[in-house]
């Protein structure tokens, strides 16, 4: 029986050729895919911002005063009763951090948050004695991100007793403020009505 022929030495040289052709082309490949996307790409979309949405791209921050008192996209623990309070956050060790967001991933039947909730039920309505009706729900709960900046219409007239209260104003007055900081659905059907905390907490103090 004959034995099969070893290849020759020319086309182990071809081989060895196309491999280390099929090796160069990928490390280019990776190379330049670097360099487009991990790079320029970047850099052109910062660039960008900067020049046509510079606000939004350095964070949406607010200063008064030349000094930044918060985001307009971030949510923080407001615990004056002067002022209306967000939503409850699990963002971090004390809530409303932004590098660390979060919800608490408990589910419905989870005892701690059971525990939880009635006690948010019950330092609300302790804080709000004058307040009509059950707290609603976004209160109660916190945002699945837990940072969220915003609550509802209702969710911010529900306070108006205590924060009219506490400043010494007519319930009236301070729901007018509510109602002008209500902002409506993008484009009419996207999104629920809702109200960003800090900006309503703003228009609060320019009112004195």
């Amino acid at each position: 029986m004959q034995t099969p022929s070893k290849p020759t030495t020319a086309v182990a040289q071809q081989k060895g050729e196309n491999t280390l052709s099929h090796l160069v082309t990928a490390i280019l490949y990776t190379i330049v895919t670097v360099i487009a996307l991990g790079l320029i790409y970047p850099l052109v979309m910062i660039g960008l911002g900067q020049v046509f949405f510079p606000h939004q791209a350095n964070g949406s921050l607010v200063e008064v005063n030349g000094k930044v008192i918060g985001s307009e996209i971030i949510g923080q623990l407001w615990t004056k009763p002067q002022y209306f309070q967000g939503r409850l956050s699990a963002a971090g060790k004390n809530g409303y951090d932004p590098t660390a967001t979060g919800g608490t991933n408990y589910g419905p039947t989870n005892k701690k948050l059971i525990n939880s909730t009635k006690a948010t039920i019950a330092a609300l309505k302790k804080a709000n004695p004058d307040a009509v009706g059950p707290p609603p729900m976004d209160l109660i709960t916190s945002s699945g991100s837990g940072i969220d900046p915003d609550i509802s219409p209702a969710g911010a007239a529900w306070q108006v007793p205590r924060v009219a209260k506490a400043r010494n104003m007519t319930a009236a007055a301070v729901k007018a403020i509510v109602d002008a900081n209500i902002t409506g659905r993008q484009l009419g059907i996207l999104g629920e009505p809702h109200v960003n905390v800090l900006a309503l907490n703003r228009a609060l103090d320019a009112a004195k």
